[in-house]
């Protein structure tokens, strides 16, 4: 009977604190109530945060893409140029050049997107002596005879031709004229990238020029 009235009286003391009076029930409910409420927290900043992480991460591999692009651009520039220098004004050297960018633009790039190749009488500094330049534009073809039966085709067409071959100087002692002494000869590619994802692609092409220029080697 004591034990009965004692139990009656603590529960009349703390109404309903029956976890408080046998123990672990209570603390285990409020423990589990709280692991649902971080639970559910958690999922929300999941969902808020999923957006800005995936966007980062789509940037980050456009980025990486578009700068594979440009590398692999620059790279063909410079090819194209040194290969240039060491031909001086043998006839047929744009197609060897043309043909050498071509190659030389791989994945992730693509050659077919290059645009234009210029072809040009350059200063020390790689800027273009006044309009002394070939424009060649990435379509149709060009064939070059170099004799013996060996031609080369290349899938350009030249639109401007101020800067043939022919009248190229490749001789130390210079060539007369402005020509007083070995051209310096720069290539420069005109290449346009395309984004990868449709999201991004809403935003149109990027379109981006690099050129390099060497001096000629001597030939006499």
């Amino acid at each position: 009977m004591r034990a009965s009235a004692f139990v009656r009286s603590a529960f009349s003391r703390c109404s309903g604190c029956v976890g408080s009076v046998l123990g672990i029930p209570q603390a285990v409910t409020r423990r589990r109530a709280l692991v649902e409420a971080d639970s559910g927290q958690a999922f929300v900043e999941f969902a808020l945060l999923l957006p800005i992480v995936m966007l980062i991460v789509v940037g980050l591999m456009e980025f990486g893409m578009m700068l594979n692009s440009r590398n692999a651009v620059e790279f063909a520039s410079r090819d194209g140029s040194i290969i240039a220098a060491e031909g001086g004004n043998t006839v047929g050297t744009d197609c060897v050049v043309l043909d050498k960018v071509e190659r030389d633009i791989v994945s992730p790039a693509r050659n077919i997107r290059v645009q234009t190749i210029n072809i040009y009488w350059s200063d020390r500094n790689g800027d273009q002596i006044g309009n002394n330049a070939n424009t060649y534009t990435r379509s149709g073809s060009t064939t070059c005879n170099f004799g013996g039966g060996i031609s080369l085709t290349v899938p350009y067409t030249l639109t401007v031709g101020n800067y043939l071959e022919g009248v190229r100087c490749d001789v130390l002692a210079g060539c007369g004229g402005a020509h007083t002494g070995l051209d310096t000869i720069g290539v420069k590619v005109t290449y346009q990238h395309r984004w990868i994802t449709s999201v991004v692609q809403q935003t149109g092409t990027i379109t981006f020029t690099i050129g390099s220029a060497t001096r000629m080697e001597p030939q006499q």
